[in-house]
């Protein structure tokens, strides 16, 4: 059997293979429905077979081999590698999907082959450089992708960053005024101090996000920490960089556990700061800690535009914004996404885990779950 006629008779077997592997892809790859981990499966195996039976000449197959043939932007390919890049793959998942892929088809195709000819011999051949032209249009709109998302990041940390610079030298400008009142110092301090405190968390975010990059491992140092005074000195922060948000505390059990206090403020900071950038007007973030026996839970709840369902699980990744509408508070658009991203890494650093719910009944949850022992 031709292998081009093979892959079109067997498509959903060799999808499934596609899809087991694609779930290995971890962490990207969790909690992934059945048809996002498939993707444009089916649709790349049928231009492949196409791809197989059009007739190229020598100077055409050459000029393929060499990766100069024409990439489709619109193709199943690139549009997979684009999806890939928003869902969090890594540029290294991509191509291994690619790779299994390969693996499958000629792995379940072989055994029908009777004897190695020329036919077959070609059909390997067309296979592979057809498999290689989707590889390359994925692997390019996956890095096109990420550069535009590279690009607005430096655009908006630009943006966030001249902000509260502005204030700063503002408030230079004044104090440097002869004569200045108690009070009117009083205020400017406050400004400044605000300022200074969205500079750090973004400066702290960078660094963050930066040690992930290099090596992946955010260090924990467990000492005795009152969960409480923390999470109160954390509220302070964000009181200051957005003093026109209430935020309600609520406690019970037993906070006092073996955790490291300056990654928990860390958390803490990031989700209180995110909870009052995409609150209501009006509406406070309300914050709850309960110690329990084996772990300490801390809920940080805000209403305001619902999360999509599809957003839901993509929230945490780097440089992900969600959108701001206009009549919310905070910085309009403007997000370096990476505050949930360290908010995560930290929690998984402390053995915890992280998630999110929203809905128009209770608004947007996140919870923190923190063991009094590492689980890994």
């Amino acid at each position: 059997m031709k292998l081009s006629d093979f892959i079109a008779e067997h498509l959903d077997t060799i999808i499934g293979e596609w899809e087991t592997f694609a779930k290995t892809l971890l962490p990207a790859a969790e909690g992934m429905s059945s048809n996002e981990l498939r993707d444009h499966s089916r649709q790349i195996l049928v231009a492949v077979a196409h791809d197989m039976e059009t007739d190229q000449t020598p100077a055409e197959q050459q000029f393929k081999s060499k990766g100069l043939a024409a990439v489709v932007a619109n193709s199943a390919a690139c549009t997979h590698g684009t999806l890939r890049q928003v869902s969090g793959f890594t540029l290294l998942q991509l191509t291994a999907e690619f790779r299994a892929l390969r693996a499958a088809v000629l792995r379940l195709w072989l055994p029908r082959v009777g004897e190695m000819s020329n036919d077959v011999v070609n059909d390997i051949v067309r296979f592979n450089e057809a498999i290689d032209q989707a590889l390359a249009g994925s692997t390019i709109m996956y890095s096109k992708h990420a550069a535009i998302v590279r690009d607005t990041f430096l655009a908006i940390l630009g943006h966030d960053l001249r902000s509260p610079l502005a204030t700063m030298s503002m408030a230079g400008d004044l104090l440097t005024q002869p004569m200045i009142d108690t009070e009117a110092a009083q205020q400017i301090g406050k400004g400044v101090k605000r300022s200074a405190t969205t500079m750090t968390a973004m400066t702290n975010d960078l660094l963050e996000y930066a040690r992930t990059q290099l090596n992946g491992h955010i260090p924990i140092a467990r000492n005795e920490v009152d969960v409480r005074e923390v999470c109160e000195s954390a509220l302070n922060d964000a009181g200051a960089a957005h003093p026109d948000c209430a935020f309600e505390l609520h406690t019970s059990g037993d906070w006092v556990g073996n955790f490291d206090g300056m990654r928990l403020h860390q958390i803490f900071s990031n989700l209180l700061n995110n909870a009052a950038q995409y609150r209501e007007k009006d509406r406070p973030v309300s914050v709850y800690i309960e110690g329990l026996s084996d772990c300490v839970l801390l809920n940080v709840q805000n209403f305001g535009p619902v999360i999509p369902p599809e957003k839901l699980r993509t929230v945490f990744d780097p440089l992900v914004q969600l959108p701001v509408a206009d009549t919310q508070l905070g910085r309009p658009r403007t997000s370096l996404g990476l505050g949930l991203f360290i908010a995560r890494e930290l929690t998984e650093a402390h053995g915890g885990n992280i998630s999110v719910k929203s809905n128009e009944t209770t608004g947007t949850t996140f919870s923190v779950r923190l063991p009094r022992v590492a689980e890994g």
